[in-house]
């Protein structure tokens, strides 16, 4: 049986740090400072908005909700970036995901002060991650990463294999373990026989949007199964793998819910920390 990794537990871990990291800023005068900007009234981006809120004040970050109507325009939504772009106690931007149909999401994500782009999104940013430069790596894979150091489970000369290649997880999952010394494999909709490569993975990465997608037999016995999927089916919350065909086979799995979801959040909290300490570099403070 496979061990189940707690995502809540090691978020709380992360969040202990980063409060510790906040507490060590605000004693040379800075307190960190987190803005989210929410567009429309979407209930999960709302609540993924008030779990972020709840963990910056629990750490003792700084925030700013800015708040606009779906119907906004892209113009408005531009000159509210700016705005926070300027201001001098703002250290991390997050501009929630989905947009309206109405306006470029890539638009809105060039916009936003690189030095200040908290998800990491950014193609400035993107470029430094690929340069093995990282000011930030976005939340969900950091998170990922984190849990994985914290269980002690090595990533060195390991075979990754990540299904999906979206550019919030996938591609940056990857960079994330190339740098972690990991032989990466990213598998996405056009691969063939995917069982062939999720079968020859150490550490299973999936994210591609599909529940129940990767079920027993397609998992090296022993393997780590990180789950980043989570879907409502039939009033049940499950993930993108078929958790009880696989927790039986793999060495260490995720659960849905209560796996990744807590990490995500954590690693927004260190990611807004560490801008603060690069942008402002606190008297005693390493960057």
């Amino acid at each position: 049986m496979a061990v189940i990794l707690d995502g809540k537990r090691i978020a709380d871990e992360i969040l202990s740090d980063a409060q510790s990291r906040v507490e060590q800023c605000v004693r040379h005068g800075v307190r960190p400072k987190l803005a989210v900007i929410l567009v429309g009234d979407h209930p999960a981006s709302a609540s993924y908005v008030r779990s972020k809120a709840r963990a910056a004040e629990r750490v003792g970050i700084a925030t700013e909700l800015v708040r606009l109507p779906e119907t906004v325009s892209q113009a408005t939504l531009l000159a509210e970036v700016d705005r926070l772009n300027a201001a001098p106690d703002v250290d991390g931007i997050l501009v929630q995901l989905p947009l309206p149909s109405h306006i470029s999401e890539h638009d809105v994500i060039e916009r936003v002060d690189p030095a200040k782009d908290v998800d990491g999104f950014h193609p400035f940013n993107v470029g430094l991650q690929a340069a093995g430069r990282a000011r930030v790596w976005p939340c969900t894979p950091l998170g990922i990463l984190e849990m994985l150091r914290r269980s002690n489970l090595p990533v060195h000369g390991k075979h990754a294999v990540i299904v999906g290649r979206s550019q919030i997880v996938g591609r940056p999952m990857a960079r994330v373990l190339l740098q972690e010394h990991a032989t990466v494999t990213v598998c996405h909709s056009y691969t063939k026989d995917l069982r062939a490569y999720t079968a020859s993975a150490d550490l299973l990465v999936v994210a591609a949007g599909r529940p129940g997608l990767v079920r027993g037999d397609m998992v090296q016995p022993g393997a780590v199964v990180i789950d980043v999927g989570i879907h409502r089916v039939d009033g049940r919350i499950v993930g993108d793998v078929d958790f009880p065909s696989v927790e039986p086979v793999a060495g260490a799995i995720t659960p849905v819910p209560g796996g990744v979801g807590p990490l995500t959040v954590a690693a927004l909290m260190l990611n807004t920390v560490a801008l603060c300490e690069q942008r402002r570099r606190p008297e005693g403070v390493s960057s």
